[in-house]
């Protein structure tokens, strides 16, 4: 995979729809021979009074819009200023866009145009049917949200799975990305601490998942936290969900994505990793895994016959990789850490420090 991805590494900034929708047709299995396929809903096929639609309201961010894609229907929000610098953010494997509900706002609040959106399978995005919920489906779904929206190259923030997400698009259409990416506990370099069946495709799997997703049990002494909550809220009421993190995991982007940290496409960016000091999903050694595999991307060796170009000295250089451990944080630390989080986002992205304390106070009055 990581060769048919890579191939397209040198696509025009605008991507051809002609090549997208051929690559759909060629990776994903469709059970139909028109597109969009079979999906089923997301949140929005629920009662608007329903606990999960009020707990994670459609238009929970301003700038919320729909988009019909050829895997089915994406729902999205823009923020910030529309004369900002663009930047994507992509969430995990369980937890919607209703993670970036503190950060977001920030970000914004910087002067940043932030783009926000569901997953396929998450939220109020449709969970495409007899699909795989692999790399190759969400590169092409934000590929074409990307292409919907004009944007021609963005600054990719990735928490989670999102990070191995941003890194294989950054793997396949790198022309499409500015040369500083993010990523907040990536998963995708190293081994699930919560291994999956090999007969995870069984239905029964499947079912027993559900069930265990939707029956947590909160003791007396213990409040579920709103990030639980929309997790068992999917779990109970989105037919797609529980196939979709089950595919997940099953098809590589929790621990098979080494290939996409460890492409050339990397060589003169600068990468930011960002890892809560107690996070046992990601635990700090996987982030230094993780930072070693990245810097270990080698400089090109230059033909007997070339010429260096020092006009562009950075373009073979390896990426330069900087860690910020984020003292007591677990996993959710751009829920329960937002400020630190922002400050060192901020910061890498060459915002000063007045600005980033400016941004931080505005953006906690936004989302509160």
């Amino acid at each position: 995979m990581a060769s048919r991805l890579s191939r397209y590494g040198g696509c025009a900034l605008i991507i051809p729809p002609l090549l997208v929708a051929s690559y759909v047709l060629a990776s994903l299995p469709i059970t139909q021979n028109q597109l969009p396929g079979p999906v089923d809903p997301g949140l929005a096929s629920l009662p608007l009074n329903s606990r999960a639609r009020v707990l994670y309201s459609e238009d929970f961010m301003e700038g919320g819009a729909y988009v019909q894609l050829p895997m089915g229907r994406v729902r999205y929000w823009l923020i910030g200023p529309t004369s900002g610098k663009k930047i994507v953010l992509v969430h995990g494997i369980s937890i919607p866009s209703f993670a970036f509900v503190r950060l977001a706002p920030i970000l914004a609040a910087a002067g940043y145009r932030v783009l926000i959106y569901d997953l396929y399978g998450r939220g109020y995005s449709d969970a495409p049917q007899d699909t795989a919920y692999d790399p190759q489906l969400y590169v092409v779904q934000l590929a074409l949200l990307l292409q919907h929206l004009q944007w021609t190259r963005v600054r990719l923030i990735g928490f989670s799975m999102g990070g191995a997400i941003a890194a294989s698009f950054v793997a396949a259409f790198p022309a499409l990305v500015e040369p500083d990416v993010v990523l907040i506990a990536s998963a995708g370099a190293g081994r699930s601490q919560v291994p999956v069946s090999r007969f995870a495709h069984w239905s029964f799997f499947e079912w027993l998942t559900r069930r265990e997703l939707a029956s947590r049990v909160v003791s007396a002494n213990e409040t579920e936290s709103p990030l639980q909550e929309i997790v068992r809220l999917q779990a109970e009421h989105l037919r797609g969900y529980t196939r979709a993190l089950i595919s997940s995991h099953r098809d590589g982007l929790i621990e098979k994505l080494q290939w996409a940290f460890s492409s050339s496409t990397w060589r003169g960016r600068r990468v930011l990793l960002i890892n809560g000091d107690r996070d046992i999903v990601v635990p700090p050694v996987a982030a230094q895994v993780l930072r070693g595999m990245l810097a270990s991307v080698g400089t090109a060796t230059p033909s007997a016959n070339s010429t260096p170009d020092e006009s562009e000295p950075a373009a073979d250089a390896p990426p330069d990789v900087s860690l910020v451990p984020v003292p007591g944080a677990g996993h959710h630390l751009i829920w329960t850490h937002t400020d630190e989080v922002a400050r060192a986002v901020l910061k890498f992205l060459g915002a000063g420090g007045l600005k980033v304390a400016a941004a931080t106070e505005q953006g906690q009055s936004l989302e509160g």
